[in-house]
């Protein structure tokens, strides 16, 4: 059964299924050149674009449990920016997330990426959520960082946007990163120790 739809609260933000009420909202923060350059969103960015992402992609996504998009909004019901969990893999998901200009520098999307990940930690059987990003999406992964993800590496040719092949940087948070259990048992790779002759003890080189 997939989870109801479910509204989250931090002590400054909400964040809730985005809706039909959130289409003029998203329609004027897309227009920001810098969400247009960094996501995968349509450019130029159409109010039909923002009406099908409220209307029915986002809607769609709670309902068939593929991806659950919140609107993080500020009490009085400003909207701040939009987040989304994407299931990927049994047990994985990938957040993605863009924050209105004006609202950035707060902390607000740290702030509602954390809230996100432990509702998906404790109600979605998920044990990794995986963060990717163009490379050179300073924001965005600076975002990560303090939300804890650990860095892995960078993958070539990974992301598609507008048609366009980029390599990306990938992160990742366990459940066990915020002090939460799996659904899952996890058992990390030894850590590699070199002998006193120098070998790892590994063969088939």
């Amino acid at each position: 059964m997939e989870p109801e739809p479910v509204t989250l609260t931090t002590p400054r933000l909400v964040l809730r299924p985005l809706d039909p009420r959130d289409t003029d909202a998203v329609y004027t923060a897309a227009q920001d050149p810098d969400i247009q350059r960094w996501t995968t969103i349509p450019s130029p960015y159409l109010p039909e674009h923002a009406r099908s992402f409220t209307e029915q992609l986002a809607p769609q996504g709670w309902t068939t449990g593929s991806m659950f998009t919140f609107a993080v909004c500020l009490p009085d019901g400003t909207l701040t920016g939009a987040l989304s969990l994407t299931m990927r893999l049994p047990g994985t998901a990938e957040v993605g997330f863009w924050t209105a200009k004006e609202h950035r520098g707060r902390g607000y999307t740290t702030e509602a990426v954390l809230t996100a990940v432990r509702w998906a930690f404790t109600r979605l059987a998920v044990d990794r959520v995986e963060w990717r990003a163009e490379l050179g999406n300073t924001a965005s992964r600076t975002v990560a960082e303090k939300a804890g993800f650990t860095q892995e590496g960078t993958l070539r040719s990974a992301i598609d946007n507008k048609g366009v092949r980029r390599d990306c940087w990938v992160a990742s948070l366990l459940p066990s990163d915020l002090g939460l259990p799996s659904t899952a048992p996890y058992l990390p790779a030894p850590t590699r120790t070199t002998g006193s002759t120098g070998s790892t003890g590994s063969t088939g080189d």
